[in-house]
Formats: structure tokens, C-alpha cells, sequence
């Protein structure tokens, strides 16, 4: 069965789990899922490449700080987001042993997978997981930060070459701070959504 060992232990940390072959599957589902509701989405390339925002968005109201309607601001549909009902981000790393790790520059992504939605769905690629909290980490902090860095055209040692963290105090840094989720914060319902394709940073 196809993250057998992760899915396991993920539940053990009071989390929900669904397991998909392809993005294609895992999206068809979330849209099922999802309906009638207003909807946050943090910044997210596995989202992006998902299509999530335009499927969600023909039967839910949707807020997303990569796709401002006319009139808003950025800050708007990041304030929306975190009000919404229904929360959705991907991770920068996930451990086969449950945790799950994000850095963030702004915070709205991580404040909003924390506290105060109905549920959250956090949607992981294969290439997110590692077999461990400190590779999950390392993952986070020399692949996945860097990677972003360099796409958002930052001034920062890491964006250059993408290659690691350099624990820089440049202005441009984007690695604020870092949330690891040791199990299923108390409240609202959490669901993890892995895929067997490689999807984001």
C-alpha cells in the first residue's frame, strides 16, 4: 500500500489521511469534498499545479493571495483565507514519523494551518517526505526554502544558487519561522492528503 508506514502514523497523531496515486485523483476528491464554502488557500506551488483555486472556486468562495480580484489587496485575501470556513496549504516537509514542518516569511500560511478553520487539508507530494524529523527539516530548510526564494526573485545568498540555507539575515529572507506540527492541534478536523507524484517544493 502505498505510504503505508506514513498514513499509520499520521493517524496515530489524530490526523486524517487520504492517499491518491495521482494529483488529478487527489484534486476530483478535493472537489468533491469542498463545497458551498469559503475557502483559504496558503501560497502554494502543489496547489498551483493542482488547479485547486479554479475547480473550488466555480461552487465555493474562494480567497487567495496568488489570485487578487479587482478592488482587493493582497493583505484582503490573506486576512479572508484565514477567516474562511476551510483551510488548504501544502507542507515544505513531512516526516514518516508524523511531524509536519513549514517555514514562512509573512505567517498568514502557518497561523492559518494552526487555528481557526473547520478543517484543514494539508496536500503533500512524494517529494515532501523524508524518513525522519531532522531530514524532514533539513528538507524544508535546504530544499524547499530555497527553491521558493529563487522563485520569488528574493536577494538572498539561498535564491542564488538554490542549493541550501545559508542562515542568512538578508532583508529579503523568507525563512521567518518554523511551524512543526507534533500531532493534530486540538479543534478543528485536520486531513492529510498524500499523492505518489512529485508536486512542489
Amino acid at each position: 500500500m502505498i505510504f503505508e508506514t506514513l498514513k499509520k502514523n499520521l493517524e496515530n497523531r489524530g490526523y486524517l489521511v487520504s492517499c491518491f496515486d495521482t494529483a488529478r485523483q487527489a484534486a476530483d476528491y478535493l472537489d468533491a469534498q469542498i463545497d458551498h464554502k469559503t475557502v483559504g488557500m496558503g501560497g502554494s506551488v502543489t496547489l498551483d499545479q493542482m488547479g485547486l483555486y479554479e475547480r473550488l472556486a466555480s461552487h465555493n468562495q474562494v480567497s487567495w493571495h496568488w489570485r487578487i480580484p479587482q478592488g482587493k489587496t493582497v493583505a484582503d485575501m490573506r486576512a479572508e483565507g484565514n477567516a474562511a470556513q476551510i483551510y488548504l496549504s501544502s507542507v515544505n516537509g513531512l516526516a514518516e514519523t508524523g511531524e509536519i514542518i513549514n517555514i514562512d516569511a509573512t505567517c498568514n500560511r502557518v497561523a492559518a494551518i494552526c487555528y481557526g478553520h473547520e478543517k484543514v487539508y494539508l496536500v503533500a507530494g512524494s517529494n515532501k517526505i523524508a524518513p525522519d524529523y531532522d531530514s524532514a527539516l533539513h528538507r524544508a530548510r535546504n530544499i524547499a526554502a530555497p527553491l521558493n526564494a529563487k522563485r520569488l526573485g528574493v536577494k538572498t545568498p539561498c535564491a542564488e544558487k538554490a542549493d541550501r540555507c545559508y542562515d542568512c539575515n538578508s532583508p529579503g529572507r523568507i525563512c521567518r519561522n518554523l511551524s512543526v506540527l507534533w500531532e493534530k492541534p486540538l479543534g478543528g478536523e485536520f486531513e492529510i492528503i498524500l499523492i505518489n507524484e512529485a508536486l512542489g517544493y
